[in-house]
């Protein structure tokens, strides 16, 4: 098993057997580093957690675009985004303006185009994600 089938294994071992509920109306968008993980999480996650849209960047132009394009009712880093982070490694996919960036600042340009009130997952587990986002979602 390669590195990102564990990966994806882990996710689906977090999942609890709890009925969603009808998220159809919300969205997120994810900040990953990897686009064959990205693409394999929009696949997997959103009937989990009741179908929101979700959207899964790798890189700062694509992160900008999204966040200036409309109100997310999430904004996810991606375990491995946040595991570069916790080893103060950059996180892949910066760009000029992004360079050497931790959680920290990328937390201060979510709220710039988002607002203060919009609610950040992050965790560097994947066991977590569908969980935290499932109970984000119900918050909203």
């Amino acid at each position: 098993m390669d590195l990102r089938e564990k990966l994806i294994s882990q996710i689906s071992e977090g999942i609890d057997k709890k009925q969603s509920n009808d998220n159809s109306n919300k969205s997120i968008l994810a900040r990953g580093c990897d686009p064959r993980m990205a693409q394999r999480a929009i696949e997997l996650i959103p009937p989990l957690i009741g179908n929101p849209e979700m959207v899964a960047v790798t890189n700062d132009d694509d992160f900008i675009k999204e966040l200036q394009r409309k109100k997310w009712s999430i904004i996810q880093f991606a375990p491995g985004a946040c595991r570069y982070d916790a080893s103060k490694l950059p996180i892949p996919g910066s760009r000029m303006i992004t360079n050497g960036w931790g959680l920290e600042k990328y937390r201060e340009l979510v709220r710039k185009y988002q607002g203060e009130e919009i609610k950040i997952i992050e965790t560097t587990d994947e066991r977590q994600i569908v969980n935290l986002l499932r109970k984000a979602l119900d918050a909203i």
